[in-house]
């Protein structure tokens, strides 16, 4: 029970990685408000997390959406403790063919929410000395083709991590990024649809598979949420198998 009393928001909490986030704080005795655009699973986590979880239906580049987080933790829980940043959207498509709209999908769901959900929670995080833990990509370290405005707009949340984690840190706010490589239900499709290239990549990855949401990913955001990680902040912990190692 590393996270008992602690009260937590997870974008994109209610499938994916996010799910795996909130199941893990949950299970580890957090509280903790689901911001995601899928009402129905939103609502089926809830049914079965039961009062650990309170749900939000909305966008999380509006930043009327993250006020409404930041007030939903405090009036149902008290406080808050930690932010997670998970939630983001893209599209896949060549430089050359990527549209004004692809990229303000990109920066707008990547970059601006996680700037908004900062904003909206930095008083309460300043009160309980708290943690937010963003995300970043592969894409944007390894600049994979094809994920132009989504590699940009995850290395932007890198830098903005960086500075913030400075700029935070009189307020013992600490502020880090995960970077995943896991078998998402995206991963999943793709597998299965293209079995020897996913085997390929696989074993690239140094300890020879995609990682879990659950057990690999999740684990780890749990840990920069906790305590345990208080001396660490504006770090990019990679939680990929080894597949990249920074410098």
């Amino acid at each position: 029970m590393a996270l008992e009393n602690k009260v937590a928001i997870v974008t994109g909490g209610a499938s994916g990685i996010g799910e795996a986030v909130t199941r893990t704080f949950v299970a580890r005795g957090a509280r903790v408000v689901v911001v995601d655009l899928q009402q129905e699973a939103g609502d089926a986590l809830t049914a079965e997390l039961g009062d650990a979880v309170a749900f939000l239906q909305g966008d999380v580049s509006d930043r009327a959406v993250a006020d409404r987080a930041v007030a939903t933790a405090v009036e149902r829980y008290g406080k808050l403790d930690v932010l997670v940043n998970n939630a983001s959207a893209s599209r896949v498509r060549p430089f050359t063919e990527q549209t004004d709209d692809d990229w303000r999908l990109a920066l707008d769901t990547a970059l601006f929410a996680t700037r908004n959900f900062m904003l909206a929670a930095h008083e309460e995080l300043r009160k309980t000395r708290g943690s937010v833990i963003n995300f970043a990509s592969g894409a944007g370290l390894e600049g994979q083709p094809n994920q132009a405005s989504y590699a940009a707009a995850k290395e932007a949340v890198r830098g903005l991590s960086r500075v913030v984690a400075n700029e935070w840190a009189a307020d013992r706010i600490r502020v880090n990024v995960v970077s995943p490589m896991a078998r998402t239900g995206g991963v999943e499709q793709w597998a299965a649809a293209h079995p020897e290239q996913y085997a390929l990549s696989a074993a690239k990855v140094p300890l020879g598979r995609f990682g879990d949401p659950m057990e690999d990913v999740a684990p780890i955001v749990a840990f920069l949420a906790d305590d345990d990680s208080r001396y660490m902040t504006g770090q990019t912990l990679m939680a990929d198998g080894g597949a990249i190692k920074l410098r």
